[in-house]
């Protein structure tokens, strides 16, 4: 699969199959995420791989899941991540770094649906409480939870048609409306 297959490929996942990521894939993760593009090579970027079933229970219950649609957000515990990476700006390298953030981000959910690792990249995280619960040194900001794990359901982009909410369909499959190239593309001029 071409870098560009697996860009159409890649769909945020909200439901999962209850079997662990392997330890190599999570490393091969991060590991991407460690060789994305840093601002004036600062690298600020840090990530924590949470994998410890107690602390995925914990964890989870910090995060806020799928806004536009219920009970989507009161995912089952057979459906929930296997895994997390917490992406963390440590700010003793930089007091920026979130466009970094953003690249290794993009690096680690490519690199794991390589090896069928699905992933929802969340920012509504519960900051304070996941310090606390993962023992983040103040110097550490999080920056964004990714949940991982083996996918449990098939999402797709639909064109987009006035609205930008997503929808679950009978089976549990989110459907996400994607503006078309032609009304995002602009060439030389706007």
């Amino acid at each position: 699969m071409t870098v560009y297959e697996t860009i159409l490929k890649r769909r945020t996942v909200r439901f999962f199959q209850p079997r662990p990521v392997p330890d190599s894939t999570l490393e091969k993760m991060v590991n991407a995420g460690r060789l994305a593009p840093s601002a004036a090579n600062l690298q600020p970027c840090e990530f924590l791989i949470v994998d410890d079933p107690n602390l995925l229970a914990a964890v989870f219950a910090t995060l806020q899941w799928a806004g536009y649609v219920t009970p989507a957000g009161n995912l089952p515990e057979g459906k929930r991540p296997a895994a997390y990476i917490v992406l963390l700006l440590n700010q003793e390298k930089s007091r920026g770094g979130v466009p970094d953030a953003g690249a290794a981000i993009e690096n680690m959910i490519l690199t794991g649906l390589e090896d069928g690792v699905a992933a929802c990249w969340l920012g509504s995280v519960d900051r304070g409480q996941v310090t606390k619960i993962l023992h983040i040194p103040d110097y550490c900001r999080i920056d964004s939870v990714l949940a991982l794990g083996y996918p449990d359901q098939e999402n797709q982009a639909e064109n987009f048609s006035g609205s930008i909410k997503y929808w679950l369909d009978e089976k549990g499959n989110f459907h996400v409306p994607k503006r078309s190239l032609k009304d995002v593309l602009h060439r030389n001029t706007y």
